[in-house]
């Protein structure tokens, strides 16, 4: 049975948008298909590794094909411990509020911290290759407001097009949004707006089947 890893990237619980759709994606899910595996990788319940001291030193240890020392190798087993998460999935479903026409530092630090040389990445002089084929990534986008008129949409998303552009990175060509925007905008337009995605997460995670994922793993 494929599993679903759900990272939570909102730290308001129960009143994130994103979560709130995310769980019905989940929920969907779970429902659908009988004895499914979820894993919830909260990034503000997480400790995250420093990506400093140790980690950095071993990234360029690595790199430079230097045998580790024992506080780098240490370093460097939290972040493949993170990553591994990510491997043992066959879906990957994100829920993300938009920060700042971002995405917030804490999942910032997770990617960060994973996407190493010969962890969900290879390279060589000429081509990067991602690890994670095969797999599907739902990210599930809230918007207090949404983009266009003097904020259009191709310059300021810097939150669904920075994971489409990693989720690339790392291997992951099935990409889909689920877009929650004008939460901001009074109680009923926030409950429009949570409700038709809710919709639309639903209606994605049943159409879904793990035979279609074949992870490369």
């Amino acid at each position: 049975m494929t599993r679903l890893l759900h990272v939570v990237g909102s730290p308001r619980k129960e009143r994130s948008a994103s979560l709130d759709v995310g769980r019905s994606f989940v929920d969907e899910w779970v429902a659908a298909h009988p004895g499914a595996t979820v894993d919830t990788l909260d990034v503000w319940e997480t400790e995250l590794p420093a990506f400093d001291g140790p980690a950095l030193e071993a990234k360029y240890a690595g790199l430079a094909g230097i045998v580790l020392t024992v506080e780098q190798q240490k370093a460097w087993a939290a972040i493949r411990a993170l990553a591994e998460r990510f491997k043992h999935a066959g879906v990957i479903l994100i829920s993300v509020p938009m920060w700042n026409f971002g995405i917030p530092y804490r999942l910032k630090h997770l990617v960060d911290a994973i996407s190493q040389k010969n962890v969900l990445f290879t390279f060589d002089r000429k081509t990067l290759n991602g690890v994670l084929g095969g797999r599907k990534l739902v990210v599930v986008a809230a918007r207090g407001a949404p983009l266009g008129g003097d904020y259009p949409e191709k310059d300021f998303d810097h939150q669904v097009a920075y994971l489409r552009v990693w989720s690339r990175m790392v291997g992951i060509t099935d990409f889909e949004a689920i877009t929650v925007e004008g939460t901001l905008f009074g109680p009923e337009a926030d409950a429009a707006a949570r409700g038709a995605a809710r919709a639309t997460a639903s209606k994605l995670a049943a159409a879904l089947h793990p035979s279609q994922f074949n992870p490369n793993y």
